[in-house]
């Protein structure tokens, strides 16, 4: 088992690019990042999806209306320890994306971010203490103290 970071997505409305729900601060609502370490199993490869996280997207891609969307999943630089999480739905799909299908919601990773998603796993938490998106992700090393980004 390695010791990795994880961290909870909030939900936002979309971003003046027109992407929804980024972790990426960009002047509008976003969504928020905090810390939430845990072990993992870094066995596994691809971004795993947990069934409650699945449900969940697809509840939140029926309330924007478009067909062809899908949940991509990035890693880019940012934050005051190197990178940030992005989780947004998107209709592109680029040469080079890790496609994967979860219980009919497609999944895109691009493939400058695969190898830091390898073995993550999204799941989606709702208690009375945070309600949201959880990355827990085997291959970072450790986040900031604000917990916005990891390394």
């Amino acid at each position: 088992m390695a010791r990795g970071s994880g961290y909870v997505v909030q939900e936002g409305n979309a971003n003046s690019d027109g992407r929804h729900g980024t972790a990426e601060p960009t002047g509008s609502q976003h969504m928020t990042v905090s810390a939430d370490t845990s072990s993992a199993d870094t066995s596994t490869k691809g971004v795993i999806l947990t069934d409650v996280a699945a449900e969940k997207a697809k509840s939140l891609l029926e309330q924007q209306g478009e067909e062809g969307l899908a949940l991509r999943v990035q890693v880019q630089p940012g934050g005051c320890s190197g990178l940030i999480y992005q989780l947004y739905f998107d209709d592109r799909e680029v040469d080079g994306d890790a496609v994967q299908d979860f219980n009919g919601l497609s999944v895109r990773v691009d493939r400058m971010s695969v190898p830091y998603l390898s073995g993550a796993t999204i799941d989606f938490v709702d208690t009375i203490e945070k309600q949201g998106f959880t990355i827990d992700n085997p291959n970072a090393g450790g986040s900031c103290a604000c917990g916005d980004s990891f390394h």
